[in-house]
């Protein structure tokens, strides 16, 4: 699994992975098939120390902010926070592993502009956040 996202939201933490198999050999365009992983953190959270010794994969890091949709902005807009959720396909909302009920959408999230630090979500792809709140669970798909 990749370390993809940190995204910071009044709700909680939200860290997302991926998997990096060659395309194709794992399901990661499926919120449930254990091939993305996403976590909603809550409470008092600090941030783990650098290791003294060993290699940090890290080449660059974006800091993802929330940005209101009616305001003008320089910074390039990467997706959106709450709504709903643009389908590139059909819709895919998942079901919350812990109680059965629909997941609600928490973000969405663009590939990005730069290529050496842009999530690959299959050229042109978009990935989706879900949660759901009451059983502290999150999930993570992706579509293109």
């Amino acid at each position: 699994m990749q370390f993809l996202a940190h995204l910071p939201l009044g709700t909680g933490v939200f860290s997302v992975f991926v998997c990096q198999n060659d395309p194709g050999l794992c399901d990661d365009w499926d919120a449930t098939a254990g091939a993305n992983r996403a976590f909603l953190f809550n409470g008092d959270l600090s941030p783990a120390a650098v290791p003294a010794e060993g290699t940090t994969l890290l080449g660059a890091v974006t800091a993802l902010r929330g940005h209101p949709a009616d305001t003008q902005t320089e910074q390039p807009v990467l997706g959106r926070l709450g709504g709903e959720p643009d389908w590139i396909q059909d819709d895919e909302t998942p079901d919350c592993p812990t109680c059965a009920n629909r997941m609600a959408f928490t973000a969405e999230l663009e590939e990005g502009h730069d290529f050496t630090t842009k999530a690959n979500f299959g050229g042109g792809g978009r990935g989706y956040l879900f949660s759901c709140q009451p059983c502290g669970e999150a999930a993570f798909l992706w579509q293109n």
